[in-house]
């Protein structure tokens, strides 16, 4: 039986995309579903992020939205697909439409850029599964060769351990045609027909013909290495060994895609199935070998030349410029390149100089995952605690970064500069002890450490980079002072609500608000009144609170409320209580009576990017305040001119453990006015 909880996040997700109309295609990759979507201004990504199995959304460029779940996505994808409403999806658009409406559409500034870099992020992407379980292969055998049990590099091991070297060889060595294959379905051609024509040259007869009579080989002493050309019907052919080079396919398919689809066009359809393969292998087959295949080879060993120069040449730089640069580039797909070199590296050098410094980066990002879920734990923050674990699980275990990245990392921007001095420190720390190597491709994850050579200095550059990050964002907070505002407000709410429920529905018996009012002159003063009543904080006309230019607040996602556009920039307190919030930039205010009611007042729609200019702060956290206190005096005038909403906004964040919760009926007030009234 399907779980209903899956279905409805599923159909939640439908939803807050802007409904399965608004789907040309779905997707999914290792973690994230991947939307195409007619009109990206329809996602609602507060709704989306507010979906528990959701661990983030992320818009990308042109109308493409991706939806984080973890490593659930395949079940969450299947959900999805087989809603009822999903069942036309791609169905009830022809195929050259989809693709018009597409071309049509901007993908972004430089869109073959786009075009190229998600061209090898999906060649790669599906492959994720099969390279994280070859290098858990890889690092059991490591962790018995760190103790002693097996040389694990020993060329006369026994064949128990031949064998086992092959569960994991297997992955690398046809990565040629596993590419082949995502890349030629990436293009929309017959995936079968790239695989096959990588295959050809990965076959024993082709291996073979390094022994042919007319096949001619030298060797270069300086390098260690033998170049074998080969006499084919007259005409020389580089020999190489294709296993495990990634270039090569990448190439070949590109060609390949104009090729098959420039043949769809000669031949009719009735024998297209025949002859579309045919002539495309019999054209591309000799093209990869003699042409394309030494190309790649080229590419990558320069590629790989140039980096081993640079960690060659200058070591120090190089073992902090990979850990800084990754964190940019992985959002980017921007870091595909850059593995297939490791493996180029591996095939062609034994060994890959990449991986250690990079294990910096993927450290550092874990390391300020765990500070991100150290806080939660303590704010008693549910569902950040909910992904916050998922995300430091997939790192720590499997490597796997992207979780925390956009669940969590590139949501909240504070994190970026506190994980970059993480990367600092392990980078340095890499550079200052010689540098770390390895001889296989392995995801950096705590399984995988005994692959790293030396194994102590990895270690050490990991550690620092994980407790760097991690301490710096617990002292720091990854949240403004207006989102810890928000989202402790979310789980006092989520509390009365199951408070609630334990109770056999009754709210939670929690008073209603002090306030105050007695405004003359322009100055406020301070007179208690029933404790039903929170007052204006400001004198303006009233907004109904589902009218102000703000989704969240519209949606009373954070309580019931109301807006007042202000007349004037004299912010008063509008209950009793302690100040448990107050941002430095003025904007935003949270007060807790002493009966347990909070209140936040918000002066002002992304105020907060003033940075403080034109806001003069008198109040302090963990102040107690009387309603009529002045909290904060704005320019209005610096607002306006800084092109922001004055609306101030003043809600009840723990409505729902109230009894009721409602705002007057006025239209005009001044400064201390009844303008809600509360029910315990």
């Amino acid at each position: 039986m399907e779980s209903p909880t899956k279905t409805d996040a599923a159909a939640q997700i439908v939803a807050n995309v802007g409904g399965a109309g608004n789907i040309l295609s779905l997707t999914h990759c290792a973690t994230r579903l991947r939307f195409e979507l007619a009109d990206a201004s329809k996602v609602d990504q507060s709704g989306l992020e507010a979906v528990p199995a959701v661990l983030g959304a992320v818009p990308q460029s042109g109308d493409r939205y991706q939806v984080v779940i973890g490593g659930a996505v395949q079940t969450m994808f299947t959900k999805i697909m087989g809603l009822p409403e999903m069942a036309s999806v791609g169905k009830g658009t022809s195929d050259a439409d989809v693709k018009a409406a597409e071309r049509a559409k901007a993908r972004g500034k430089v869109a073959w850029l786009d075009a190229f870099f998600e061209y090898l992020s999906d060649s790669f992407r599906p492959l994720l599964g099969v390279l994280l379980g070859a290098s858990l292969i890889i690092a059991f055998a490591a962790i018995l060769d760190a103790f002693g049990v097996i040389d694990f590099r020993s060329a006369d091991k026994p064949a128990g351990w031949i064998f086992w070297d092959t569960m994991w060889r297997s992955v690398f060595y046809f990565l040629p045609i596993m590419v082949a294959y995502n890349a030629a379905k990436k293009l929309e051609i017959d995936p079968w027909v790239g695989a096959t024509v990588m295959g050809a040259v990965m076959t024993p007869e082709f291996a073979k013909l390094t022994t042919a009579a007319t096949t001619v080989c030298t060797k270069n002493p300086l390098l260690g290495t033998e170049s074998c050309v080969a006499n084919i019907f007259g005409i020389p052919m580089q020999l190489n060994d294709y296993g495990g080079q990634v270039f090569v396919p990448l190439i070949m398919v590109a060609l390949l895609a104009v090729v098959y689809k420039g043949l769809k066009k000669i031949f009719p359809e009735n024998i297209q199935m025949v002859f579309v393969p045919f002539f495309s292998m019999l054209i591309m087959i000799p093209i990869t070998a003699f042409l394309i295949g030494p190309l790649g080879i080229w590419m990558g060993n320069g590629l790989g030349g140039g980096l081993a120069w640079l960690n060659t040449n200058a070591p120090f730089v190089f073992a902090i410029l990979i850990p800084l640069l990754y964190p940019f580039l992985v959002p980017l797909g921007l870091h595909w390149p850059l593995n297939a070199l490791m493996l180029v590296n591996i095939q062609t050098l034994g060994y890959d100089f990449i991986q250690g410094p990079m294990g910096s980066w993927n450290f550092a990002c874990f390391g300020a995952t765990a500070g991100v879920l150290f806080l939660s734990w303590r704010d008693r923050d549910i569902q950040m605690r909910q992904t916050a674990t998922g995300a430091l699980a997939a790192g720590l275990l499997g490597g796997i970064s992207e979780p925390s990245l956009y669940g969590i990392h590139l949501r909240f921007k504070r994190i970026y500069p506190r994980m970059l001095v993480g990367c600092l420190v392990g980078g340095v720390t890499t550079g200052v002890l010689g540098g770390v190597q390895t001889s296989a491709f392995a995801f950096t994850s705590l399984f995988t450490i005994p692959v790293f050579r030396p194994m102590w200095v990895y270690g050490l550059s990991i550690t620092f980079a994980f407790f760097t990050a991690m301490v710096l964002v617990i002292i720091s907070d990854y949240r403004t002072p207006e989102q810890r505002a928000e989202a402790l407000a979310a789980r006092d709410q989520a509390e009365a609500d199951l408070a609630q429920e334990k109770a056999g529905g009754k709210p939670a018996a929690t008073t209603a608000t002090t306030a105050a009012a007695a405004v003359g002159g322009g100055t406020a003063t301070a007179t208690l009144v029933a404790t039903e009543v929170v007052v204006a904080p400001v004198a303006g006309k009233v907004v109904p609170l589902i009218e102000v230019n703000d989704k969240v607040f519209a949606s009373k996602a954070l309580g019931e409320g109301v807006g007042i556009v202000p007349v004037n920039g004299r912010i008063i307190a509008p209950v009793s209580g302690l100040v448990v919030t107050a941002a430095e930039t003025g904007h935003a205010f949270g007060i807790k009576t002493d009966d347990g009611v909070e209140t936040l007042v918000h002066v002002g729609i992304d105020t907060v990017r003033m940075a403080g200019k034109g806001f003069k702060v008198a109040v302090v956290k963990d102040q107690r305040v009387q309603a009529g206190d002045l909290l904060v005096e704005v320019d209005l005038a610096e607002v306006e001119k800084a092109g922001f909403d004055s609306t101030t906004i003043v809600v009840i964040t723990n409505t729902f453990a109230l009894a009721k919760v409602t705002p007057r009926d006025v239209r005009e007030v001044a400064s201390g006015d009844p303008v809600i009234d509360v029910t315990p």
